[in-house]
Parts: C-alpha cells; structure tokens; sequence
C-alpha cells in the first residue's frame, strides 16, 4: 500500500488550490463579458464590481450585433481567410516539409538554415508592404493569406513528424511504382494526421485572431475582417451604427454591444478548439521529437 507523507499530502492541497485560483483568473473576464452582455444595459451602467449572473435577461445587444451589415462582412471576410488561407498553410507547409524531409535531397540542409533565419531576421514592414503592393493586393484578402502562406516554426514540426515515417513504406511504394506526390498524400500525411490537426489548429486561429496585416493592407472597410471591426468598436467606439436604432441611453447599450461583439468574434474559435485539443499534445510531441 502506497503511504503518502503528510507533506506530500500538504503539496497536492497547496497545487490543487493554486490551479484552481489560476483557473478562476483566467475565466472570470470571460464569464463577465458573457453575463454582462446578456443583461440589461442600464444594470450595467450602474454596476461595479463582479458580475455572476445576467440581470434583466436582455438580447438587445445581439440584435443589434446581427442585423449590423459590417459585422456579418467581417464575419464572411474572416471565414473565408480562416479556410482558403489554412488550407493554403497546411498545403504549403506539407509540400515544403516533405521535400526537406528526404534524406536524398542533397539542398535540404542549406535551404533550411535560410528558413530558420528567417525566424530570426526580416524585412520588416516597409518592405513587406512594397511587395505587397507591387503584387497588386493591397485592399485585397489575398494579401492576408499569400504572404504568410508558410510560418518557419510550423514547417519545422510538420518536417520532424514527417521524419519519424518509416522510410520502409516510402520504399515499398515506389517500387509499386508510386510518385513523390502519391507518398504524400497517401501515406505520409495520413499517418501524420495528428500533426495535421495541430497545423489547422495554429494557422486557423492566427487568421482568426490576426488584425495588424488587415489594418496594414485594407481600405475598403467592406474588407475588413471582423477582429479589425472588433478593434474599431473597442477602441474608437465605433457603435454610432448599432444604436441609432435603440431606445434609452446609448452609452449604455453601446456598452453592452461591446460586450456582445466580443463574445460573437471569440465564440466560434472556442467551440472548435476542443475539438482539436485531443490531437495537440500528440501532435506537437510528434512533431518534436524523431523516434
């Protein structure tokens, strides 16, 4: 039988109330922006403090959130940056990673010290936005997705998971005759799918949650994606559109507007990472280690 010392005893109390506080601070701001943006806009106004619950249970806020036509642009310019770009990512990634992967490729070494140096060294702003612009995309989504069609640090992982496939079964296949784009395909990726999903996962959410490049590369506010219209609306106030319709104070519904519009953008990436979350932990160690 197992004897635990009275200090060991001592330690799990002590870590369990430590992870438990540390939850409690990392969930609470969430819990009170969504309570907070189901409850009336006056109470809110009035309220200081900690909110535990949703008083006077109003959906004004959200209404006002749906029927605005530049939020459900943003929200169509987001979705299609989130797909078209991280299947361009996980695309370019897969090819890059498999091509360095092969022991055979005599430049595999050379090409991937100028990867990783990238990591470290860049052009900076200026001169991403001259070519940017020389390609033509400026105020275009294209500009969100093409110039950060590959990050370093994912090729890295993609290529060390790719590395622990038996090298046997690339054998077996191409003496049944079957090409570099067959290997990938059929056998590589799919026995990396963990890797895979850790990939959809990184890039979705920094489309998802990227703002800077938008702000950088768009004019034409019908391009905005929506975490840019959520920085308009949480930094320059921007709800004159939501409330012209709304009756009593409007600083008091712009407020809960505010609160509404954050959990619209934060919503749906927090629904598909659990999702996901079952494939990290394997697919980063994967990725990381080379069996």
């Amino acid at each position: 039988m197992n004897h635990r010392t009275a200090g060991e005893r001592l330690f799990d109390i002590g870590n369990n109330a430590f992870m438990l506080v540390l939850m409690f601070v990392c969930l609470y701001p969430f819990w009170y922006v969504l309570a907070a943006s189901f409850s009336d806009p006056a109470w809110i106004a009035e309220t200081r403090g900690m909110i535990w619950l949703p008083h006077g249970l109003s959906l004004e806020s959200y209404k006002a959130v749906f029927n605005n036509p530049i939020i459900m642009t943003g929200y169509l310019n987001t979705l299609f940056v989130v797909a078209v770009g991280t299947f361009v990512n996980v695309l370019m990634t897969a090819l890059g990673a498999y091509v360095l992967s092969r022991s055979h490729f005599m430049m595999r070494n050379p090409i991937m010290f100028l990867i990783v140096f990238t990591m470290f060294f860049n052009g900076g702003l200026i001169p991403n936005y001259m070519v940017v612009n020389g390609l033509g995309l400026v105020d275009n989504l294209w500009a969100l997705i093409l110039p950060v069609a590959m990050n370093a640090f994912n090729l890295i992982i993609m290529r060390t998971a790719f590395q622990s496939v038996p090298v046997s079964l690339e054998e077996s296949a191409r003496l049944d005759g079957a090409n570099d784009f067959t290997i990938l395909f059929r056998i590589v990726l799919p026995l990396s799918m963990p890797v895979v999903a850790v990939m959809i996962l990184f890039y979705g959410v920094a489309h998802w949650n990227s703002w800077f490049n938008a702000l950088i590369y768009m004019r034409d506010r019908g391009h905005y994606p929506l975490q840019l219209i959520l920085r308009e609306i949480l930094i320059s106030n921007s709800t004159d559109s939501m409330t012209a319709n709304s009756g009593g104070n409007k600083l008091q519904v712009a407020l809960t507007i505010k609160y509404a519009t954050i959990i619209v953008a934060t919503g749906p990436i927090l629904i598909l990472y659990p999702y996901l979350q079952k494939f990290f932990v394997k697919g980063v160690m994967i990725g990381a280690i080379k069996e």
